[in-house]
């Protein structure tokens, strides 16, 4: 039996990991991998509140994030957007659905969702502006 493919909410909704670049105050991409979650049309991702990405957000606020490219090229997701630092966010451990979809991942690396929380305490929203997607069918399940 033939399954539909994917389609990109449902990646964004189902993927553990994004790969965001953000761009350092010297002009050099920066390519991290992060967890995310989908807020309606908007992204969210959080990060420890010490690290140079969040500078490179406030200096420009372009990024892009990546997802599920393939070993042949054959399908993708990359969507771009606008970065700010939400400090209107919930803490990770109560923004609906983040705990629930990392929660295996948090465990297995050693944390609670509330220390989890701690750590990666800032929030970063990014509205999304564009999303290039092919070939989705290649990218299921």
């Amino acid at each position: 039996m033939a399954t539909d493919p994917p389609t990109v909410a449902s990646i964004l909704d189902h993927d553990l990991i994004g790969f965001l670049t953000a761009v350092d105050r010297g002009g050099q991409p920066q390519t991290s991998p992060v967890w995310f979650v989908r807020d309606g049309d908007d992204i969210v991702v959080y990060n420890k509140p010490d690290t140079p990405r969040l500078d490179s957000i406030a200096v420009n606020p372009k990024v892009a994030l990546n997802l599920r490219g393939d070993r042949r090229a054959t399908g993708a997701v990359l969507i771009e957007g606008i970065a700010t630092r939400d400090t209107d966010l919930p803490p990770a451990e109560d923004f609906p659905g983040y705990v629930t979809k990392y929660a295996r991942e948090i465990e297995r690396l050693g944390w609670t969702p509330e220390s989890f929380s701690s750590d990666y305490s800032a929030g970063i929203r990014i509205l999304v502006t564009r999303t290039r997607a092919w070939g989705l069918d290649a990218l299921g399940r």
